[in-house]
């Protein structure tokens, strides 16, 4: 009876899949015929006695969550997705009974998940219901491996969502007109963005996508990686065994092909109807000239007379596969070799995959060396648009988890990579442990006073000195020691799979500085004393006072032994896994471009055996490539660009089992920097959500018309390399606390006096008001300065009408200062100083007298300086910050107080007429530095970064406030 009632009910959630949910019952004893199932009871009683794993439940799951996921149809009545009244709407199509819909609210909850977040142009929908569910051979079978692999069924039907915003929006493979898109996928590190890219190959060849181009990064390891992931989960064990010789290809003596982990399609898939795909990589091997001649990469028509893209040709023709890393000669082998069928290349609907998009793909040459008409381009650039060029049907979808270089890409340079038609960014992962994971950033206690249950930073974050020392080293290695016999110790008791528990040890860049780390932990690990009293000591007291209180508070029940003791036996397995069983072997494993410890590096092979070891690397280990089981991290590296940093923290992913294990060893400063660059990493994804068509689809925007607004928390962390932001713009600058003090102020002509005019009526109002006597910074002597106090947006509509040498000067901070609440700033006081001798005193357009002070030009026509330092004291003990006590400033000191401090000044030994009497205007320039109180930031300074389009180069990309003309005296 269970077969009969898999099979019914099975095959009638299949039948819904294009129409939606129907009466499940009716149709499970229509499909089994067997009328027994018709009143629900047999699939109750099924339900009431299977497992997670049972076969029917895991594709009741799936489709309830896909279901879940859905835009609007007739049946979701108007229902929101991942809502309880979506579900209720599904259990009433289905015509469940209550008992049924109470046993699957239980054991298949809603999950309330984040869609993905999508920016798009406008696109020809041609992934009709019909379409998606008559041609879905790949996507079928992977999907059924994700979940046969333990994927929660909502997570497999997120990745079933998400994969269809990006397809949707290629160009339909069977359109007479070629049309090219171009869109940017934004994952988190090491969140399964292979995962992702791996289904939408699987839907483009279903659909008719008859070439896929997968560039990965500019590592062997990486392409490796990513062509058996795509070997083992799409292609399968029929595409990958030759014909001739089902036991000559690269796999055959891999444990996951003998114990049959590589999918299984059932038979050859032209069999039955669906594309073969033939592999022109392998994972033995990168692209190389395809030495049987091009003939694979000819594509036969079955009616000659027709188009190849023509649904004749397309839907009874193989599929190609290339897996390549970005290397100029690689991808000059693909190049070439395409040339050769030229003729047909136009026909061809072709998808190309660029897995970290943002390293190697973006053109990062200076446009000062570009000729007139003819931009100069790095080598992988150019052959990625030679590849667009010569494939007008190929559809191009960059991957990475930092995006910054690739919104910096000129939209109007159509050769390039700029994602013109659409960004979508995935949401977070369920299970995924982030950079948010570490950082407690609303929680401004003392580390030690925050609860353990609930912080981050206190239950995986272990600060180090700035200078290294053996201790600490130590100390990261017990926890790696530590956490591996907790690990078997879960396996022995059934609580728990771990196949691999690695450490990774990050200083510096350098192979000789990675063979001296290495040599300095081979030596702490042979007298570590792990089997001595006093070794075991250290990890008792390491375990009780660290790991023992953090799982109990953290995860109160994961498995954990009733005493240290019981770990004995754990910790000697442990240390045997991580200690080679040869005497002379090393636990330590170099992964670099070292070329002569690259046969080392093959115990690195995470598919193909148990890695417990201890990794020491660089780049090679910063990109891309996963690093599995990570679970004590020591990293000492600092990087000044916030896509570099998140790209070296491997401790970011999926830690299944043992997520309260995970430690990472860095210093205060460096975890300070990563605590920002989440925090430019979260403003971007809030910017892309603001704009995305679902969260304003009335003023739905493109991607070129949005340029995303990158945030800059540290000015000492730049978005990304500067030879990756020729493009990029300063927008905003935020500087709470900070002194601005811009010195580009025009000398002579209509703008200079322009200028004075604008300052007129707060001439008038410090005039008006009188002098107070402050004292000087350092000192015991005092000076005189007029002063004035005038609202926030007064003193703005002074400020932003003011013209420079350059329109970019002062504008970033114009733009933050206009963003400001009145809770922020709510007024300015400007002071004057007036110097000792009287005799320097103007009337300036008839206010006044004023101190008028020599400033010097450059030869650029800047002033050299404008601001004195006895001033700075007052104008800081006004604006709230730390000053030396000034009665006079306290008089006007007041909250969301910011100053303004003016120095009306002309160029040495050229001011004229007499003491008292009028200046002329046309000589006086007046600068000023201003300082803004801590209310406006919090003590946070910002940089906000956009991109010029140099095809509409007079754009405005932000909105600010409109700029009221100054009050006139």
């Amino acid at each position: 009876m269970s077969d009969t009632v898999t099979t019914g009910y099975s095959s009638a959630l299949d039948g819904m899949k294009t129409a939606g949910p129907a009466p499940l019952h009716q149709f499970a004893a229509l499909f089994a015929r067997d009328p027994s199932l018709a009143d629900g009871t047999a699939l109750l009683a099924h339900l009431q006695g299977a497992g997670p794993d049972d076969a029917l439940r895991q594709r009741l799951a799936y489709q309830l969550s896909s279901w879940d996921h859905a835009d609007d149809g007739p049946w979701a009545t108007g229902t929101a997705r991942h809502t309880a009244e979506r579900r209720a709407a599904i259990c009433r199509a289905l015509e469940l009974d209550r008992a049924t819909e109470e046993l699957l609210s239980e054991i298949i909850p809603w999950a309330a998940l984040d869609a993905p977040i999508v920016i798009a142009d406008h696109f020809e929908e041609w992934r009709t219901p019909q379409r998606r569910t008559e041609r879905d051979f790949y996507w079928a079978h992977y999907s059924a491996n994700l979940l046969n692999n333990g994927w929660a069924p909502a997570a497999v039907a997120g990745i079933d969502e998400a994969t269809e915003e990006v397809v949707r929006r290629l160009s339909d493979p069977t359109r007479n007109v070629a049309y090219q898109a171009k869109g940017l996928v934004v994952g988190y590190v090491q969140s399964g963005k292979t995962a992702n890219f791996t289904g939408v190959i699987a839907k483009a060849i279903d659909a008719g996508y008859r070439m896929v181009i997968v560039l990965t990064g500019t590592t062997n390891m990486l392409r490796a990686q990513t062509q058996r992931r795509l070997d083992m989960e799409l292609c399968g064990r029929e595409n990958i065994e030759p014909d001739h010789d089902p036991e000559a290809h690269e796999y055959r003596d891999d444990d996951d092909w003998k114990h049959h982990k590589f999918i299984n399609h059932g038979g050859r898939p032209s069999e039955s109807g669906h594309p073969d795909i033939e592999r022109l990589s392998n994972y033995a091997g990168d692209y190389q000239r395809l030495k049987q001649g091009i003939s694979a990469l000819r594509f036969k028509r079955h009616d000659a007379t027709k188009e190849f893209f023509h649904p004749a040709n397309l839907y009874t023709s193989d599929a190609r596969l290339v897996v390549a890393k970005k290397n100029a000669s690689v991808l000059t082998n693909l190049v070439t070799d395409l040339k050769k069928v030229s003729a047909r290349l136009g026909e061809i609907p072709v998808l190309i995959i660029d897995d970290e998009s943002d390293q190697a793909s973006v053109n990062t040459t200076s446009p000062a060396k570009w000729k007139e008409d003819s931009r100069k381009r790095t080598a992988i650039n150019r052959l990625i648009a030679q590849l667009l060029t010569m494939l007008p049907r190929a559809q191009y979808v960059g991957y990475t988890a930092t995006p910054y270089a690739n919104v910096f890409i000129d939209p109007s340079d159509v050769e390039d990579i700029f994602p013109k038609d659409f960004i979508v960014s995935l949401p977070r992962p369920l299970g995924y442990m982030g950079a948010d994971d570490f950082h407690d950033f609303d929680d401004d206690r003392p580390i030690e006073q925050r609860p353990l249950t609930t912080s981050k930073e206190r239950a995986h974050v272990r600060y180090l000195s700035d200078e290294p020392t053996d201790h600490e080293l130590l100390a990261a290695l017990d926890m790696y020691v530590l956490t591996g016999a907790l690990k078997v110790y879960r396996e022995r008791t059934g609580a728990g799979s771990y196949r691999h528990h690695t450490m990774l040890v990050h200083e510096a860049m350098g192979r000789e500085t990675h063979r001296e780390t290495a040599r300095v932990i081979e030596k702490l690990w042979m007298t570590a004393g792990y089997h001595s009293a006093a070794g075991l000591l250290r990890l008792r007291k390491l375990y009780e006072t660290d790991v023992l209180p953090v799982t109990s508070a953290q995860a109160p029940g994961a498995a954990m032994p009733a005493s240290f003791e019981e770990l004995h036996e754990d910790i000697a397995d442990a240390i045997g896994l991580i200690q080679p069983s040869d005497r002379h072997g090393t636990p330590v494993i170099i992964v670099n471009s070292d070329p002569d410890l690259e046969r080392h590096q093959k115990d690195l092979d995470f598919d193909k055996r148990r890695v417990w070891r201890i990794l020491v690397g660089g780049n090679k280990l910063a990109r891309g490539f996963t690093v599995e089981g990570l679970t004590v991290t020591y990293y000492r590296r600092a990087a000044r660009q916030v896509d570099t940093l998140m790209q070296m923290g491997r401790w970011f992913g999926f830690r299944s089992g043992f997520r309260d294990l995970v430690r990472l060893y860095t210093t205060p400063d460096l975890h300070a920097l990563f605590g920002a660059a989440c925090q430019d990493e979260q403003s971007l994804r809030d910017d892309l959500r603001k704009y995305s068509s679902e969260t304003a689809p009335e003023s739905r925007l493109t991607p070129s018309r949005v340029p995303p607004l990158v945030e800059q928390h540290r000015p000492d962390l730049r978005p990304t390399g500067r030879n990756k932001m020729w493009n990029a713009r300063l927008v905003s600058r935020s500087t709470p606390g900070e002194p601005m003090e811009p010195v580009a102020h025009p000398e002579k002509g209509k703008p200079a006096l322009q200028n004075l005019k604008l300052w007129e009526p707060v001439l008038a109002a410090a005039a008006a008001t009188g002098t107070v006597e402050f004292t000087a910074t350092k000192a015991k002597a005092t000076y005189a300065a007029y002063h004035a106090v005038l609202p926030h947006n007064e003193m703005m509509a002074v400020l932003n009408h003011l013209q420079w040498l350059r329109p970019d000067i002062f504008l970033p901070e114009r733009t933050w200062l206009n963003s400001l609440a009145p809770s922020q700033l709510r007024q300015w006081v400007v002071l004057l100083p007036q110097q000792v001798d009287p005799a320097t005193g103007r009337m300036i357009l008839g206010h006044g007298p004023f101190s008028i002070f020599d400033r010097k030009r450059s030869e650029t026509g800047t002033l050299s300086a404008i601001s004195e330092s006895r001033h700075r004291n007052a104008a800081a003990r006004i604006a709230g910050l730390d000053a030396d006590p000034d009665p006079a400033a306290d008089a006007l000191a007041a909250p969301c107080t910011a100053v303004l401090t003016l120095y009306p000044s002309v160029k040495p030994k050229t001011l004229t007429g007499g003491r008292g009497g009028p200046v002329d205007p046309e000589l006086v320039t007046i600068g000023f530095r201003a300082i803004t109180p801590l209310s406006t930031g919090r003590g946070s300074k910002r940089l906000i970064w956009t991109t010029m389009d140099s095809g509409r180069p007079n754009d405005i990309v932000i909105d600010a406030p409109p700029m009221a003309r100054p009050k006139t005296a």
